[in-house]
C-alpha cells in the first residue's frame, strides 16, 4: 500500500506537478475515481478542474473490445484497424455511437449541471486518473483532449505499471506518476481505502472547485478565505466561510485520512452556510505528520489541534463573541467530543456524522455541549458504538438514525438528511458566546 485514499494520492501527485503552476493549465479528472485525485491536483497547482468525459465505442458483439471513443464537442476517435478486423458495418458503428453519445450527455448534465465545459484550446491539459492499468481509458482521454485543442498534454496518475511510459508515451507530451511498481496487479492494491466514488462526489468536487476558482465569495454571499490556522506550534491550512451576521462558526474535524477538501464535509458546510452559519474546515495534521499513520488515530492530538484552532479563531477580529460549534466525522467525532469536554471549551453544540464517539472514552460524561449523533441505519457496528457512547453522555443529546444509510452516507439523499439534521441542531443551539 502506498496511498491512504484518493485524496492522499492526489496530494502526493500534486506535489509532483508544482512546475505546472502559472502555466495556464486545466486539470481533467476521469470519472469517477479520478476526480477526487484531480481535485487535489487542481488545488495544488492553482488550476481549474473539469471532467474528461469519454465513452468507449465497443464492438457490438464484443463490447469489451474498443473500436474507438467519443468525447464532448462532437469529438470522436475511431480505431480503423479494429473496425476492419471486426467487420463492423458503418450503420452498426453509427448505432453504437448514437447510444454512447446519449449516455455521455446524461453524464455531463449530472456532473456539471448547466455549467459549460472548461475551454482546452491552446492550454496545457493535465489528464488525471486514480491509476493506470491497461491504459485504454487514459489513451482515449488524451486523444479527446488533443482533439479539443490542447496545446500540451500531461498524463498524471498516482500509480502505474513499470512499463507504462512505453505503452502510453506517444499519447502525451509528459507522463508523471508517483509510483511505478513492478509487481502491479490492480490499482486498488496500492490504496488502503479504494471505495467506489459515486456520482454525487464527482459533482461535489466540481462544485467546490468552481466555487473556489470564482474567487472570494460563495453563492450565499459569504466571504470565503483560504488561510493558515495557528494551532500550537504548527500552522494548518484551512478554509473559512463567514456569512454576514452569522451567529456562530462550526469547526469541522474530519475523519481518518481525510482533509479539509473532504467532499462530504464540504457538502454539509455549504448547507450550513446557506442557513447563515460560518464554517471552518482545516487540516488537523501537517503533511509531514500525515505520513505517520499513528497520528491519524491519535484522538488526544487531534483534539488538542481542534482546541488550539478554536482559541485561534476566537482571537481573530470579529469572531470574539461568536458561538462555536463542532462537526465531527468518523474518528473526527471523537476529537470533537474530547475537545468539547475541556473545562474552558465553551462549545455551543456538537454534531457527529457516522462518528466514533466511543474513542473519546472517559471524556464523554464531561461534555456539556448539546450533542447530536447521526448514524446510518445500515451501519450496525457504528450504530451500536454510538448507543453505548450516548449512554455515557450527561448533556442534552439525541441519536438520529438515517434509514438505509451506510457508514459514508453514499446512498442517494442520505447526505442531504445529514445536512438538514446538522443545520437544525446548530441553528437551534447557536447563540453568541459569553466572554
Amino acid at each position: 500500500m502506498i496511498f491512504m485514499d484518493r485524496q492522499d494520492a492526489g496530494r502526493q501527485l500534486g506535489a509532483r506537478l508544482e512546475h505546472l503552476r502559472h502555466r495556464d493549465a486545466v486539470v481533467l479528472g476521469l470519472p469517477r475515481g479520478g476526480v477526487p485525485v484531480a481535485f487535489e491536483v487542481a488545488q495544488a497547482i492553482g488550476a481549474p478542474l473539469d471532467v474528461c468525459l469519454v465513452r468507449k465505442l465497443g464492438v457490438p458483439f464484443q463490447p469489451e473490445l474498443g473500436m474507438g471513443a467519443i468525447g464532448e464537442d462532437g469529438v470522436r476517435v475511431i480505431n480503423d484497424a479494429v473496425v476492419r478486423e471486426a467487420r463492423v458495418p458503418p450503420e452498426d458503428l453509427a448505432r453504437v455511437e448514437e447510444h454512447e453519445r446519449i449516455v455521455l450527455e446524461q453524464r455531463a448534465r449530472r456532473y456539471r449541471g448547466e455549467c459549460e465545459p472548461v475551454t482546452l484550446q491552446g492550454r496545457t491539459v493535465v489528464v488525471v486518473d486514480d491509476g493506470v492499468a491497461t491504459g485504454s481509458t487514459a489513451r482515449a482521454a488524451c486523444r479527446i483532449a488533443r482533439a479539443r485543442g490542447a496545446e500540451r498534454i500531461v498524463l498524471a496518475v498516482p500509480v502505474a505499471p513499470s512499463d507504462w511510459t512505453e505503452r502510453l508515451g506517444g499519447e502525451a507530451d509528459e507522463l508523471v506518476s508517483v509510483a511505478t511498481p513492478r509487481d502491479f496487479f490492480a490499482i486498488g492494491q496500492f490504496y488502503a481505502d479504494f471505495a467506489q466514488t459515486d456520482d454525487e462526489e464527482v459533482a461535489d468536487c466540481l462544485r467546490q472547485a468552481a466555487g473556489r476558482s470564482a474567487g472570494g465569495s460563495t453563492e450565499t454571499g459569504s466571504s470565503e478565505t483560504e488561510l493558515e490556522v495557528t494551532a500550537g506550534a504548527v500552522r494548518l491550512r484551512g478554509q473559512l466561510t463567514a456569512p454576514e451576521d452569522a451567529p456562530g462558526v462550526v469547526l469541522f474535524a474530519h475523519g481518518s485520512g481525510s482533509s479539509r477538501h473532504s467532499p462530504r464535509n464540504q457538502f454539509v458546510a455549504t448547507g450550513l452556510n446557506r442557513a447563515g452559519l460560518g464554517t471552518l474546515l482545516f487540516d488537523l495534521l501537517t503533511e509531514e505528520e500525515e505520513q505517520d499513520r499513528a497520528n491519524v488515530f491519535d484522538t488526544g492530538l487531534l483534539a488538542r489541534r481542534l482546541a488550539d484552532a478554536t482559541s485561534w479563531l476566537r482571537a481573530q477580529p470579529g469572531f470574539e463573541t461568536l458561538a462555536i460549534g463542532y462537526f465531527g466525522a468518523s474518528t473526527g467525532a471523537a476529537a470533537a467530543l474530547w475537545a468539547a469536554a475541556e473545562p474552558e471549551a465553551r462549545i455551543a453544540a456538537v454534531v457527529s456524522r457516522g462518528g466514533r464517539p466511543d474513542l473519546a472514552g472517559p471524556r464523554l460524561p464531561a461534555v456539556s455541549a448539546p450533542t447530536l449523533l447521526i448514524v446510518g441505519g445500515a451501519d450496525p457496528t457504528v450504530l451500536d458504538l454510538n448507543r453505548q457512547a450516548q449512554a455515557r453522555l450527561r448533556c442534552e443529546n439525541h441519536l438520529a438514525i438515517v434509514p438505509g444509510a451506510t457508514h459514508l452516507f453514499e446512498e442517494p439523499g442520505t447526505l442531504e438528511v445529514v445536512t438538514d439534521l446538522a443545520r437544525d441542531w446548530f441553528t437551534d443551539h447557536m447563540a453568541p458566546a459569553h466572554v
